[in-house]
C-alpha cells in the first residue's frame, strides 16, 4: 500500500486508498501512513465507524464503506472475502448457495454468505452482512472458478464441487430437499467426466447420496459416471437422510442408498 509520504488523516487514508481502488487495508497499514500509536490509530478508525465510512469484519483488518453500501453496515462479503484470506493466509473457496447463486442455480440470494476453509472458524457478522465459514477436508485439492469482483478476484467451486458439497453439507442448504432443487437447476453447468475427477475429495457415502438425488431429478446422464464409481468404491449401503427415523424405507440397489426420506423439490 504506496500511500502519500505526507503526514495525513485518517478521513485522507481512506480517501486516497479508495481512489487507487483499494477498499480494505489492515490496522498495521493504517497506523503506518498515518504515523501515530496504536491507540490514537484505532480512535480515528473508530470514529470512522460511527459515522459508516468503514468497517472491521475481523480484528485487525478494515474495509471502507461506499455511499451505496453505508445501509447495509460493510462492504458486501465478496467484495472483502478475497483480500481477508489473503491477508490471513488461508486457503479458501466459495461454496455452497453461494457458489450455486454464481450459476444461476439458487431460488434466491443466500442470508449468509458460505466460506470453506480447512479448519472451522467463527463467522463473521458486519453490520448485515454474515459469513458462515465450514471445514473441509482435502480444500487444497477442491476445483475453484475464478470470478471477478468490483474490487477483485473471488475463487468459487466449479458446478461440480459445488454438486458434492451440497450431498455432503445438506445441514447448511436447508436439508435434502433444497439439495435437490438446486441440484436440477446445476446440473446444466455440471461435466459428468469432472464430477467423477472431485468425487475422490469427498467420503463416497456424498458420491452416493448425490447420484441418487440427480437420477430423482431426472438427471441420470448426469449421474452416470458416478455410478460406477460408486459399484468400485462404496462398501455397503448409507442412508439418505443419516440419522432420520422414516416409518417406510427401500433400497436403491445402483446407488447402494438405503432410501429412508421422500424428497420434494421444488422443480
Amino acid at each position: 500500500m504506496k500511500l502519500n509520504s505526507e503526514r495525513i488523516t485518517a478521513k485522507d487514508l481512506i480517501t486516497q486508498l479508495a481512489s487507487k481502488g483499494h477498499y480494505s487495508f489492515t490496522s498495521e497499514e493504517a497506523r503506518a501512513a498515518l504515523k501515530v500509536s496504536p491507540d490514537a490509530c484505532k480512535l480515528a478508525l473508530n470514529r470512522l465507524g460511527k459515522q459508516g465510512q468503514v468497517a472491521s469484519p475481523f480484528r485487525g483488518f478494515y474495509v471502507i464503506i461506499p455511499p451505496e453500501y453505508r445501509s447495509l453496515g460493510c462492504l458486501p462479503a465478496h467484495q472483502f472475502i478475497p483480500d481477508l484470506m489473503e491477508y490471513k493466509g488461508l486457503n479458501y473457496y466459495a461454496g455452497l448457495l453461494t457458489a450455486a447463486q454464481y450459476y444461476g442455480a439458487a431460488h434466491q440470494r443466500p442470508q449468509e454468505f458460505q466460506v470453506f476453509l480447512a479448519r472451522n472458524r467463527r463467522p463473521i457478522r458486519c453490520g448485515k452482512v454474515r459469513v458462515k465459514f465450514i471445514a473441509r477436508n482435502k480444500i487444497e485439492e477442491i476445483s475453484v472458478r475464478l470470478f471477478n469482483t468490483e474490487r477483485g478476484e473471488l475463487r468459487v467451486s466449479t458446478p461440480e464441487a459445488t454438486a458434492l458439497d451440497l450431498a455432503g453439507y445438506p445441514e447448511h442448504v436447508g436439508g435434502l430437499d433444497q439439495v435437490a432443487t438446486i441440484l436440477s437447476e446445476l446440473a446444466s453447468e455440471i461435466d459428468p467426466a469432472a464430477l467423477v475427477t472431485v468425487a475422490v475429495t469427498a467420503p463416497v457415502t456424498w458420491v452416493q447420496r448425490l447420484g441418487y438425488i440427480l437420477e430423482l431429478v431426472e438427471q441420470v446422464a448426469v449421474a452416470e459416471n458416478i455410478r460406477t464409481y460408486v459399484h468400485e468404491h462404496a462398501r455397503g449401503y448409507t442412508m439418505l437422510a443419516p440419522g432420520h427415523e422414516g416409518a417406510d424405507s427401500h433400497r436403491a440397489s445402483d446407488w447402494k442408498l438405503i432410501v429412508n426420506t421422500e424428497l420434494e423439490p421444488d422443480i
